[in-house]
């Protein structure tokens, strides 16, 4: 959580501006019951995240993700949405952005 939030601090400072960072994804969540699939590159303190959301409907897209909703999922006997823990990013968001766009899919 540490990168994440700073990330979200050095973002701040450059925010909406043509500085603004192209970061790496530091974290990829999936809810092993279904397709949806989540790179995060950087979280505020509250948990409030911006990544990569696909929610498996072919149409993944940018923005802000709640770390506490998410933590509140429940699938089938109970499963909870969990990091890959072996994800390492190779590229900045934008470019794992635009595959996911073009395949329908984030591949990561």
């Amino acid at each position: 959580m540490d990168d994440l939030i700073r990330n979200h601090r050095e973002q701040q400072r450059v925010k909406g501006t043509k500085s603004e960072l192209d970061l790496h994804p530091v974290v990829k969540l999936f809810v092993p019951w279904g397709a949806a699939t989540f790179l995060i590159s950087e979280c505020d303190p509250d948990g409030l995240a911006f990544g990569l959301a696909d929610l498996g409907f072919g149409s993944p897209e940018l923005g802000y993700i709640s770390l506490d909703e998410l933590a509140e999922l429940r699938g089938p006997g109970g499963l909870t949405v969990e990091q890959d823990l072996h994800f390492k990013a190779e590229k900045p968001l934008s470019q794992y952005s635009e595959e996911a766009r073009r395949l329908g899919r984030i591949q990561a």
